[in-house]
């Protein structure tokens, strides 16, 4: 998987410590088919426990796959959620009956709580982006990236109000055995992608669309940004993504856990 850095690197200089986030109501009913993915809602103690605790293990191998079967696609969105450019690939999604993996960055998380829920309320689901998105975590210590690992997942899990997330995307792809194993061990499932669009690049909507095009038959595993710059290429982009999948005869799905 290639390692995005380069000219979205407005994480970097994010502290990777701990979050000091309120904790906020667990249970509102719109919240439930995806709590009980992990078996409910934890507490705050549980979120922010030792390595294990809180949710069952799963695999710590990068998937990529589609629970949606061989003409599945999983779409995913990275860096957000953010107050410009979330709520608008919200309305595009809906638009479309099309379900995605929001995959949320701690700080976003922090900045942005009602629009996490947001998320999660229209049935989307949640995955873990790290605090701060350090692209060069894998050459960081084990201590370091447990910190970035475990912190946005509590930080997270707070600001959904009580709905974990259930994949773990290292920034970049910048994955170690260490934090694969760290993440499966709290029931978050390492997530790759097949189809990098590049558009955090901001190539024109029409690359984006056809990167999809060329790139899909590397596997279903869509990449596209909801935040770190202008996204109104990445929105343009999914307008005609998304009823052109669906004219190819692919359905949508999430990826396996």
């Amino acid at each position: 998987m290639a390692r995005h850095g380069g000219g979205r690197g407005w994480y970097g200089k994010v502290a990777g410590a701990a979050l000091g986030v309120t904790a906020l109501a667990v249970g509102a009913s719109v919240w439930t088919a995806q709590a009980e993915v992990t078996g409910g809602p934890p507490s705050r103690a549980a979120a922010s426990a030792s390595p294990g605790s809180g949710a069952a293990r799963v695999s710590e191998t990068i998937v990529h796959a589609s629970d949606a079967g061989p003409r599945g696609v999983n779409v995913t969105i990275d860096d957000g959620p953010d107050p410009r450019w979330t709520p608008q690939v919200l309305d595009l999604l809906r638009e479309h009956g099309v379900k995605a993996t929001f995959c949320v960055t701690g700080t976003q998380a922090e900045a942005h709580p009602d629009l996490v829920k947001d998320v999660v309320a229209a049935g989307h689901r949640l995955c873990n982006h790290s605090v701060s998105h350090d692209t060069a975590m894998d050459r960081k210590s084990e201590a370091y990236q447990s910190r970035q690992i475990l912190d946005a997942e509590r930080t997270i899990t707070e600001a959904s109000g009580g709905v974990r997330p259930l994949y773990y995307r290292a920034p970049g792809g910048a994955f170690t055995p260490y934090s694969r194993e760290l993440a499966a061990s709290r029931g978050m499932r390492p997530l790759g992608w097949n189809v990098d669009t590049k558009d955090f690049e901001q190539p024109g909507a029409d690359a984006i669309v056809a990167t999809v095009e060329r790139e899909l038959p590397n596997g279903p595993t869509l990449l596209f940004h909801d935040a770190g710059g202008d996204r109104s290429q990445t929105v343009d982009a999914l307008r005609r993504v998304l009823p052109w999948l669906k004219e190819q005869g692919y359905t949508f799905g999430f990826p396996v856990r």
